[in-house]
């Protein structure tokens, strides 16, 4: 490859210059040769480095990024150049991408960064003992990340951060429930909060495999935008004895859900059939002091700034129950126009129910209300 070549240009994502391929910026649908850059997901890498920023700010260790699948490496390049780490290693089989790297790291004149192709997981097995591994783990796979769940988490440290990207959005919402329960040892159910239920399932396999190596997981923050769903996890080196492993058990008929730890057959308000996803992650997927440490750091960066309009959600729900509502599907119940979302988020309120905006939908909330109390409570303030 030579960089010199017209087909490749330098541009500039946050503080950090990159060598990108030009097709990468002018085709609708970024090319995968010869090497795969989507300027769409910026927002990805935006939340990604604010998130790691928070972890950092309160971190006490050495500070080492270690990015499993880093294509031309924009993720691990962002965070050698734009945060406070001792040591940044991208890997990648790919060495066009790794060329690209290191062009990107000299104009940025990084001295914190290393370059590794290798396999993920040997990769990660060479950095899997006591005293070299990373403080944070970054997987961001082209379709699950579940293969690589066993080897991130042993190359992650005692109170470090693993976060991974799963983009396989057809098997998680339910289109192939086979291949769902061979990947994530779950199935799903089709609803309008199916990003959530997908997110829970990856945080539920994530603990299954955590569990199995005497390892705890504790959500810190999760994203669903676009084509991709993102987690990150703290790893702690200590058993879980919680009960966090459980179904999201959802009617079709009337609309009811909620969350258990065992199956059930009966929809408890309409009496018929219900459904079951699960096994999957039952608990908080964010962490409210996490949360807002993230807010506090986003005025340190070129960032989207859509990306604190998305924490303030997330703070708002942080401590809510799981599942959320649309103002469609109420919509629909309804057979009426529903309130604006402000609204609706304001009713429930009033009506002495707990209730918030959701960042995993425009039209979604949250509330200990159940569906028919929903209704209701709209019904009344028409």
């Amino acid at each position: 490859m030579d960089i010199s070549d017209e087909s490749f240009q330098e541009i500039v994502e946050g503080e950090t210059s990159l060598l990108v391929s030009k097709k990468s910026i002018t085709d609708k649908v970024p090319p995968k040769k010869p090497v795969f850059f989507n300027p769409k997901a910026k927002l990805n890498r935006d939340l990604s480095i604010v998130a790691y920023s928070a972890f950092l700010e309160n971190f006490q260790g050495p500070k080492i990024l270690l990015e499993g699948l880093s294509g031309m490496g924009v993720r691990g390049l962002r965070v050698a150049n734009e945060l406070k780490i001792e040591k940044v290693v991208v890997n990648d089989l790919n060495p066009t991408a790794l060329k690209m790297a290191e062009y990107s790291a000299n104009l940025n004149h990084l001295d914190n960064i290393k370059f590794s192709e290798n396999d993920v997981c040997r990769f990660l097995s060479n950095y899997s003992k006591k005293g070299k591994r990373g403080s944070i783990v970054d997987l961001d796979p082209f379709g699950s990340p579940a293969a690589f769940f066993d080897c991130g988490i042993r190359a992650t440290m005692h109170g470090g951060m693993l976060s991974t990207t799963a983009t396989d959005l057809q098997v998680l919402n339910g289109l192939f429930q086979e291949a769902c329960k061979r990947k994530y040892g779950g199935i799903t159910v089709r609803a309008e909060y199916g990003n959530e239920i997908a997110i829970r399932l990856i945080l539920g396999c994530l603990r299954i495999v955590a569990a199995r190596l005497g390892v705890e997981i504790i959500p810190q923050f999760v994203e669903s935008d676009m084509h991709y769903y993102r987690t990150y996890v703290k790893v702690l080196n200590k058993p879980d004895q919680k009960e966090n492993l459980g179904y999201i058990l959802h009617c079709k008929n009337c609309g009811n859900r909620r969350i258990a730890l065992e199956k059930e057959k009966e929809c408890e308000m309409c009496k018929l059939k219900i459904n079951a996803a699960g096994p999957l992650w039952i608990g908080n997927i964010f962490e409210k002091k996490f949360i807002q440490s993230m807010i506090d750091e986003t005025t340190k960066f070129k960032i989207e700034k859509v990306c604190d309009k998305i924490l303030h959600k997330c703070l708002a729900e942080s401590e809510m129950s799981g599942t959320y509502f649309t103002l469609d599907e109420i919509a629909s119940k309804m057979k009426s126009s529903p309130p604006k979302l402000e609204n609706a988020v304001s009713f429930l309120q009033k009506n002495n129910f707990v209730a918030s905006v959701t960042a995993f939908s425009p039209t979604g909330f949250r509330t200990n209300a159940n569906i028919n109390e929903i209704i209701e409570t709209f019904h009344a303030n028409q």
